[in-house]
């Protein structure tokens, strides 16, 4: 019987998020404030998140960096750093 491939727990949460909807591929865009727009509109209309959506948008997006770890690309790391920066713009 062949097993089925087990995923990491951090893979399902990112794709099978309950708190927000994410868009597609959102961690991979190369445009800081387009994804922290991104990321707030889904916070603001999810109402399933417990947190506020300033809160709810950071900790996804720190969840995102920390759990890619070393396979996340410097490049893109730096991105998604820089969307920090916006998130915490958006949220003023």
């Amino acid at each position: 019987m062949a097993r089925k491939k087990k995923s990491k727990w951090s893979q399902e949460v990112t794709k099978e998020s309950t708190a927000l909807d994410l868009e597609t591929g959102v961690f991979t865009w190369k445009n800081p404030k387009k994804i922290a727009k991104s990321l707030m509109r889904s916070a603001m209309g999810s109402t399933r998140r417990k947190a506020g959506p300033f809160q709810s948008a950071m900790s996804m997006l720190n969840f995102y960096i920390n759990r890619a770890g070393k396979n996340l690309d410097l490049k893109q790391k730096k991105i998604l750093e820089k969307a920090k920066k916006e998130l915490r713009r958006l949220k003023k």
